[in-house]
Order: structure tokens, then sequence, then C-alpha cells
């Protein structure tokens, strides 16, 4: 792609506004305009991802609507009567990304249903299903730093665009090589020909009900949700009301809500990016949690569709954090031994299903043994997981509404993902923050009953299970070295496995790439059946593993680590073995 072709283009052409050609005009910097104009912004599997600004490798309403005119054109070759439902959250031109995606949809003669002000990602994964539209869409870019924006597509089933639509609909908005060619109409004409309908309340109350049929323990919330004392920030993002909402509604009268970050601000003014991942995003949440006595610290993304969290260590009296592997798996272990206690798992317990990808903790096949379930693992991105379930009912569905493991007609029971995602229930097809916390204090208080905090309980899940310890490493690596660098990396892996990584011999290695495994010692090889990926994962004695992985949506590459061991200090060394070792071997490159 001739860089200075499309910088110039931009600059000239009638097809853009004066106020684009204004800030590319003022680029002095070469670097910047090749940044900006080297690439086409990727519209990947899950949708687009980028820095907000002019030009072709930016978010902006010409890249944005190049990629709803695309959807527009496939869904219109699918159906004569598409519809789309709309969500966006408190970022930086999401409120106009999504209105221009309206007007879009509607002037290729596809109903709207936009919501009315921002919302919860999962609340529009919800949505898509209970308003029966064949697509849906959320503008976000989650928990990256305030510059950046995103457009994530989801369809009929409520689930993130996988295989065959993604690459069906990635295919569509290739072809757009025009933005001239972009279809639009006025709001008022839209609203006025009904093709825009503005929901809210109403889907906002179906779903607050769908998370409050999930309760496991009423009779414990009600004894103790005047005695456990939560603090919550929404980072500034969507999850203020339906968080707030939701534990009202249960009867938690102590929750205090951070002032600094309760309002939605896509500045993100004191925050460095509103990451629940990041420890310092929980300056001021801390803070408030000491002057309040707080037994549990919850913070969700911008989109509400991940939660982190701290709990207070008795012993201590400091506030711990926990990992978002140890968050989801103290909600597992927890809805699954409710689950049992009261006689709701299936009866023949192998058709319930557990479901995790491949870098989250190794704990969850202990845990799905212990209770019986299949232990399904996918790759990374919780679109995966929403996918399973979809597979899962219409096994069912085939097999006249009865459970078979060996038919793949599963109950989904639970599933998480080790960045701070995971879904209770299946009113939503991706992870969803608002559930997470609802679940969360309904143990914080189950647990409390039994004089038990969350980090206490947390300890009796790894005397149980065994210590488990994971990490995770991203290197940024911007602009077209970066791009570079990163195939580098990748293809040097490939081409001189390592025989050991840290003090661990390397047992096998997988390629996702292309779809095969290699037995180290053996030579022995095997198929992979997970789907076609850029992923390498190296399985190692001792119930260790690695794996590389470049980011689908950010200019990163991702290495994730995990080992266990019988204390938690030693599976804290050999997990520092691992990742010394396999940073040194990229970083010397």
């Amino acid at each position: 792609m001739d860089y200075r072709k499309e910088y110039n283009d931009w600059c000239t052409s009638d097809t853009f506004d004066e106020q684009t050609k204004k800030e590319l005009l003022a680029l002095t910097d070469e670097k910047e305009i090749e940044d900006r104009f080297f690439k086409q912004l990727d519209f990947g599997t899950g949708g687009l991802r980028g820095v907000i600004g002019a030009g072709t490798n930016r978010m902006n309403i010409y890249t944005v609507g190049k990629a709803s005119q695309g959807l527009a054109n496939f869904i219109n070759s699918q159906t004569k009567n598409g519809s789309v439902a709309i969500a966006y959250d408190s970022r930086i031109m999401s409120e106009e990304f999504a209105l221009d995606s309206a007007c879009i949809f509607a002037a290729n003669g596809i109903k709207v249903f936009l919501f009315e002000s921002l919302r919860p990602t999962p609340e529009l994964s919800f949505a898509v299903r209970e308003l029966k539209a064949t697509a849906g869409i959320v503008i976000t870019a989650s928990h990256n730093p305030p510059q950046y924006n995103g457009y994530k597509v989801y369809w009929s089933d409520g689930g993130q665009i996988v295989a065959p639509y993604d690459k069906l609909i990635i295919s569509e908005v290739n072809k757009i090589d025009d933005y001239a060619s972009i279809k639009r109409i006025s709001e008022s004409d839209a609203e006025n020909s009904g093709l825009i309908e503005i929901i809210g309340k109403q889907i906002d109350d179906k779903y607050i009900a769908a998370l409050k049929s999930l309760v496991l323990n009423r009779e414990i919330i009600e004894r103790y949700a005047d005695k456990l004392t939560i603090v919550y920030t929404p980072l500034n993002g969507t999850g203020n009301v339906p968080v707030c909402r939701v534990l009202s509604e249960l009867g938690f009268k102590k929750v205090y809500v951070v002032p600094e970050q309760q309002q939605p601000d896509g500045r993100f003014p004191t925050l460095k990016y509103p990451n629940p991942e990041d420890k310092d995003a929980y300056l001021y949440a801390l803070n408030l949690a000491k002057k309040v006595d707080a037994d549990i610290v919850l913070a969700t993304d911008p989109d509400a569709d991940r939660l982190g969290i701290y709990a207070k260590d008795k012993a201590s009296g400091e506030y711990v954090s926990f990992t978002g592997n140890m968050s989801g798996l103290l909600i597992a272990e927890y809805i699954l031994s409710q689950r049992k206690l009261k006689g709701l798992l299936p009866e023949n317990t192998e058709c319930g299903a557990l479901v995790t990808t491949i870098v989250s903790s190794k704990m969850a096949y202990a845990i799905a043994a212990e209770y019986g379930l299949t232990l399904k693992e996918v790759l990374t991105g919780f679109k995966y997981i929403g996918e399973q379930i979809k597979l899962f009912e219409q096994a069912k569905a085939e097999n006249n509404g009865k459970l078979d493991a060996q038919k793949g007609a599963f109950e989904y029971e639970f599933g998480y993902e080790e960045s701070y995602g995971c879904l209770v229930g299946t009113h939503a097809r991706d992870k969803d923050a608002v559930v997470a916390v609802m679940a969360l204090c309904e143990a914080a208080a189950y647990y409390k009953s039994q004089g038990l905090t969350l980090w206490d309980q947390m300890q009796k899940i790894y005397a149980k299970y065994g210590y488990y310890a994971e990490d995770l490493e991203s290197i940024t690596l911007q602009g077209v070295d970066g791009v570079n660098r990163i195939k580098s990396i990748m293809a040097n892996l490939r081409d001189d496995v390592p025989t050991a990584i840290g003090k661990f011999k390397v047992i096998a290695v997988k390629d996702y790439l292309t779809c095969t495994g290699k037995e180290i010692q053996s030579g022995r090889t095997f198929k992979l059946e997970l789907p076609k990926s850029n992923v390498l994962y190296f399985e190692l004695e001792n119930n260790a593993w690695c794996c590389a992985r470049p980011s689908g949506t950010e200019p990163k590459i991702k290495f994730y680590f995990g080992a266990r061991a019988t204390s938690a200090e030693q599976a804290k060394i050999n997990l520092k073995s691992i990742k010394s070792y396999m940073l040194t071997l990229v970083t010397a490159e």
C-alpha cells in the first residue's frame, strides 16, 4: 500500500470532510503519516480496534463506515428482513460511531435497534437474541487506553462472529475500496421511516431479571447483605448503572462507588488506561476501601465485560489482588459446589461442561474432575466459549432435547478465561462482568456466613486442588517495524523449537497455525482439532506450560505461562524459571 498516495488522496478528495483534511495537513512527522496510511485498519475476526484519528489505519467515520457497509452487504445477502442491535460505551466518539453506523444500516434497508445511551457489551449480546436481530455491533475498545476505540460484531446467536461468518463478513468489508460508496441517510429520515428504533428500559429490565434468576442462595444474601461491605469502580465506563441496580435489587446495602470514577468519561482522567488487570487502576478504590473497611473491591472495564477484584486478608488486614484465573476459578468452585449440593448438576455429570481457553489456568481440569464434568478447551477469546453454548444447544436440539456427551449435547455450567472474563448462565454469549459482580458478591456473602473472606476461600481452593500459578507478559511493538518484529519472533520460535524452557523439558509443541502438534521425544505428530490461529503452545513437564500469541486487537505479542506445585512459593519459583527463560530467548533476537 502506497501510504503517501493514500495520504494525498485523503487530503484532496471531496469524499473526506474538511476537519479530516485539516487534521492530516497539520501532520509533520513522516513516521506518523506512514503509520496512519501504511495499511487499512484490519477488520479481523472480531471487528475493528485502533487509535482514533484520520487515516486508513485509524478509527474514524470512514473506516467505521466501511465496516458497517460491508456488514450491511453481508446481512442483505443472507436475508430480506435484516436487523441490527447497536450499543456503545463511554469512549471518545463511541456515540458518534454508533449513530453513523445506524444511519448506514438504515440506508441499506436494515432495521436498527439503537440503545438510547451507553450500555455494557453483555447487554448487547443479550439484546441481539431478545430482539431476534440478525446481527449486533457494540462500539468499544474494551480496556485499551483512551486514544483507542473499536467495533465488535455479533451474529444472531448473540455471540461474536465466528466461522464461517467471520471470513464472509471480512470479505464483504474488504471489497469496499471506495469510501464514497458507503450509503447513508439522516437520522431523522431513518427514524421517520421506522428504520431506527430507540431501545432502553424494556431490555434493561429483562436483562437484570435474567441475571437475578441465576442466584443460588437468595436467603444467604438476605441475611448477610447488610453485613458485606463492597467498594466498586466502573472505571468511568458503562458498569455503574446495571451493577448498582442488580446489587440493590438483591438487597446489598453497603455498596460504595468510587466517586472519581463513577461517571462515564472517555478521557478516563484518573487512569493511564481503564484496565482491571492494572493494579494502578485501583488506587482510588483501595483508598475508599480502607476508609469504609470493605470486604471486597471490584472493578469493571469500560464496556463492563471484564471484572477485577481485591479481597481483604484478615491475617494482614491488607487487600490482596486476584488474577483473572483466580476470580474465575473461585466463582466456578462456588457455583459448581452449590449446584451439586442442590442437585442442579446433570444426572450424568459428564454431560455438564466447564469451558475455558488454552491459555487459562489448568486448575480448571482439576475442578471439572472434582464434579465429574467435561472440560472443554477453546482458543483464546471469549467468542469461542460463547460458540460452545450455541453448539451445545444445537446438539441437544438434534438429540430431541436430551443430554448426551458422546453427541456433544452438553449443559453449559460455567465458562471463564484468564483475561478477567467469565459467564454465569446463558443469557449472554460473551463474558459478562455485571453477572460476575453479582455472583462474586453472592459468594462473598455465602463465605462470610461461614466466617471466611474470599481470600480465605481462595486458599482453601489451592489446598484442595494444588497451587497453580500463571502470568502474562505483553511486548508492545508499534508500526511497520513492530509488525515485522512480531512475525520474526513467531517464525524463529517455529523454526527452532526449544527442547527445554527454564528447568522444564518440552514434552510437546502445538502449532495452531498449521493445526498440528509434535511430541518432542518420540517425534510423533498429531492433529489439533481447534480452528487455525497464529498460536504456539509448549507443553512442559510437571504440568507446566507456556504459549506465544500475537494480539488480534493491539500491536502486541503476548506470552502466557503456567506452573503447578505443592506450595504457593514453589509454584512461583517454577513460573519464574519458565518466564525468565522465554523472555530472554525472545528479547535476545
